[in-house]
């Protein structure tokens, strides 16, 4: 039979998606599965790992039923980012997976930032210090809970894990391990200098894998657990917003991806690892050189926050219909009602994990729409400023690909062009980190060549939104006065 498929599995925050994927990038099945998730304490947010096995089985299993399993040339993995679990020698749990909302090692900050230097920490895993990396939280369990380290045979990312459970080896792709910030991208290897300030070995965590080549085959126990045929080629994919950004085609050149997930992610490949305050440098899905991400931690979390808090909930079906057009009857500025939208902190430019969101403008006059609007208008202009921040470090941007939930919107979709003053295409699939994942699958599998043959074969865009030149003036007035919105924690 001919191996005509390749499945991506996309193990994300709150849900396990399985895609199977045809030669020309069309979505022919898909399962999916839930993840949950516990907050035991304020500012404390874990998982179950075993969940992650669940829910991958789950979604595997839903779409093995929906296709021929011997079909499949292989698989990749798509994980969620920064967040860690710890194994014991058995390879089960030693406690919940601390995933990468969690915010309790925030004093571990300036005491890692001082210890490490913060330019050298930077410059070595090209991540400012700031919350969301796993570097902190392993600096908190030393303080806190020593025993965890100590007894911890792995220290493991999703894709790791994961593919230990399917292959019986836990392998982490260099873009799964450097959101860990124990990483060095020039090197593509651990840090033993980091590892060393915490009293770690490289040999706690996963074997490294360069994106796209082979690192296992299913074993018996997991085909019957997830009715994929034993033998089944794995392959290393990685962090899903690096393959979120693979599955627009964007490791190249001129383009910028838009994630608007959860989280709102700006990012542009550099063939240099550029280091600065307005991104976080990130390896490449590719494995050839990286991209520059800015990431807004609430994203479409803020919209359904409000949503959910003072417009009714996202359970009216009608909801955001009815926000859409009464924002679209308003102007640009949302008639001063402006918006600092840092919900969750904010990562770049500020770096202030104790950040938070607010209002100003309001009157007796202003209602729900001009909230929603100014919303928008805020993570749009958050991005727009990180690709101005770009263009000044000599990177050229020409066009935007939108990807993820948010990315349906007409509204902010014109808003991004308009903001920006690029043109935007929606990529045609919903499921952009599955497909990256499903790319490099594709490239291990020997149907491509290389990344770039294979994002081109199975990528397609909707038509593009042009900016309206008239609109820019009004767009960066309004950039400097929400800009301005932003007020210091410390």
């Amino acid at each position: 039979m001919d191996r005509d498929i390749v499945i991506g599995l996309d193990s994300s925050t709150q849900s396990a998606k399985a895609v199977a994927w045809s030669r020309s990038g069309e979505a022919l099945a898909e399962g999916r599965a839930m993840i949950g998730m516990d907050m035991p304490r304020p500012g404390w947010v874990e998982q179950d790992a075993e969940d992650w096995w669940s829910s991958a089985c789950a979604a595997l299993e839903a779409l093995a039923s929906q296709i021929d399993p011997a079909r499949a040339a292989g698989l990749a993995i798509s994980n969620q980012r920064e967040t860690v679990v710890f194994l014991d020698g058995e390879g089960k749990p030693l406690r919940p997976a601390v995933v990468w909302l969690d915010t309790r090692a925030i004093d571990e900050l300036p005491l890692l930032g001082e210890a490490l230097g913060r330019e050298r920490l930077h410059a070595a895993t090209g991540k400012p210090v700031d919350i969301t990396p796993v570097v902190y939280r392993l600096s908190w369990f030393r303080r806190h809970d020593p025993d965890t380290l100590s007894e911890a045979a792995q220290i493991l990312d999703v894709h790791g894990f994961l593919s230990g459970r399917l292959a019986g080896r836990n392998s982490a792709s260099w873009t799964s391990a450097d959101p860990f910030g124990v990483f060095d991208i020039a090197a593509q290897d651990w840090s033993e200098e980091i590892l060393g300030h915490l009293g770690l070995s490289a040999g706690q965590f996963a074997e490294l894998a360069r994106p796209g080549t082979a690192i296992g085959n299913v074993t018996d126990e997991a085909a019957a657990a997830t009715g994929l045929l034993p033998g089944t080629p794995l392959y290393a994919a990685g962090g899903d917003g690096q393959c979120a950004g693979l599955g627009a085609n964007a490791a190249r050149k001129g383009v910028v991806y838009l994630n608007l997930g959860t989280a709102a992610i700006t990012g542009a490949w550099s063939a240099e690892p550029r280091i600065g305050l307005d991104w976080r440098t990130m390896t490449s899905p590719t494995g050839e050189g990286y991209f520059l991400e800015g990431c807004q931690r609430a994203g479409t979390l803020l919209v359904d926050w409000f949503v959910d808090n003072f417009a009714g909930g996202r359970g009216d079906q009608g909801v955001f219909e009815r926000l859409e057009a009464e924002a679209e009857r308003l102007p640009v500025g949302s008639e001063g009602v402006t918006v600092c939208p840092y919900l969750s902190g904010c990562m770049d430019p500020h770096w202030d994990p104790s950040a938070r969101a607010s209002v100003e403008g309001l009157a007796p006059d202003r209602g729900r729409g001009h909230l929603y609007r100014a919303i928008l208008e805020a993570i749009a202009l958050e991005s727009a400023r990180t690709i101005d921040a770009m263009r000044a470090r000599e990177l050229a941007p020409e066009r935007i690909v939108a990807v993820g939930g948010g990315a349906g919107s007409a509204l902010w979709s014109r808003m991004f062009a308009d903001a920006t003053g690029l043109p935007l295409v929606a990529s045609r699939s919903r499921e952009a980190s599955a497909l990256g994942a499903g790319m490099s699958a594709a490239v291990g599998a020997g149907w491509y060549p290389d990344f770039d043959s294979a994002a081109e074969a199975m990528s397609s865009e909707g038509p593009a939104i042009l900016p309206d030149p008239s609109a820019r003036s009004d767009w960066n007035a309004l950039s400097r006065r929400q800009a301005a919105a932003y007020r210091p924690s410390q």
